[in-house]
């Protein structure tokens, strides 16, 4: 499960240490090895744009799979099963930001490679579900990206709360919570997914998503930002092809979608709920106008220039 940002909350028993760049590395290993390790389940809230939702889950690993169960429990019962980060059925829409892309492996954190775009600093100590916690801040070094401020489960190194933090130190997003038990693995029936948890099913192959990443490439990228993933698929309103490209620094992440027009009208649109921006800009190609969408959990001034930036191989795009 990806620790999911949150905000500096005033806990009573809170005590300031100097802040150590190693020490903070070295948690966010524990962080990285203990979700790959260590089976658990509980329950935690989650916090954007105001609202609220309560969720179940259920995490196992066993045999060096990580199996996983997440259960909404506000309103309708939206599910989803997880195995090693790729989505494996859904039910409903669970929240925005809770489930990953269905094709995306789960990826461990590098602190020695985060460091490179976060200041990294342990800033004190907190208690959260009854458990005591290290509190470790990811700064960034630049106005691309958002700030963290981590709860470390001491015991195990799990992520117990996380706040997304913008420039203006404003909450953005918040996952905390409220129950943790460690000492009872999950059973095969508590990651039983329920008959409305709908399998997902991947449209479009390799070879296609090999070459949508060598036909689109960005002219400027937020430093630190890498391909990790692309894909292709057949809209099913338009069923037109849509590409696929995503990019992450090791902790954030955002997609790019490329979608030919064929003619269709279309206006250029910014949106942000929370922490995650969408941004839509029409741009023409040799081969037709193509609408840029760009996804994700990063200023939507980024977006805007990553989605002006993309370019095909075969010859420069034109505004």
């Amino acid at each position: 499960m990806r620790a999911i940002p949150l905000l500096t909350l005033l806990l009573s028993g809170w005590f300031v240490v100097p802040a150590h760049a190693d020490e903070a590395q070295e948690w966010l290993t524990r962080l990285s090895q203990a979700e790959q390790q260590q089976s658990f389940q509980g329950t935690f809230v989650y916090e954007r744009n105001g609202s609220f939702s309560t969720h179940n889950i259920w995490h196992r690993v066993q045999e060096g799979k990580v199996l996983e169960r997440l259960l909404q429990l506000d309103g309708s019962a939206q599910e989803v099963v997880r195995i090693d980060g790729r989505t494996q059925c859904v039910s409903g829409s669970l929240v925005a930001g809770l489930g990953d892309a269905p094709d995306t492996s789960a990826r461990a954190l590098d602190s020695q490679k985060l460091k490179n775009w976060y200041d990294l600093a342990v800033i004190g100590k907190s208690r959260v579900a009854g458990r005591p916690a290290v509190i470790v801040s990811l700064t960034p070094r630049d106005q691309h990206r958002y700030g963290f401020e981590l709860h470390l489960d001491r015991e195990t190194g799990l992520p117990l709360k996380s706040l997304l933090l913008n420039e203006k130190g404003q909450l953005l997003e918040r996952f905390q919570f409220t129950r943790l038990d460690t000492a009872d693995v999950p059973t095969d029936h508590d990651l039983q997914a329920t008959a409305e948890c709908k399998p997902v099913v991947l449209e479009g192959d390799k070879a296609s998503a090999v070459k949508t990443a060598q036909d689109w490439h960005s002219d400027w990228l937020p430093p630190g930002f890498e391909l990790t993933a692309s894909g292709a698929h057949k809209d099913p309103q338009t069923k037109a092809q849509v590409s696929s490209l995503m990019y992450d620094d090791g902790l954030a992440r955002f997609s790019v979608f490329l979608e030919p027009l064929n003619g269709a009208a279309v206006t250029d649109t910014r949106t942000q709920l929370g922490p995650t921006v969408a941004v839509s800009r029409r741009l023409t190609t040799p081969k037709g106008e193509i609408m840029v969408t760009v996804v994700g959990e990063i200023p939507i001034g980024t977006a805007e220039r990553i989605a002006l930036s993309m370019r095909t191989d075969a010859a420069t795009v034109k505004q």
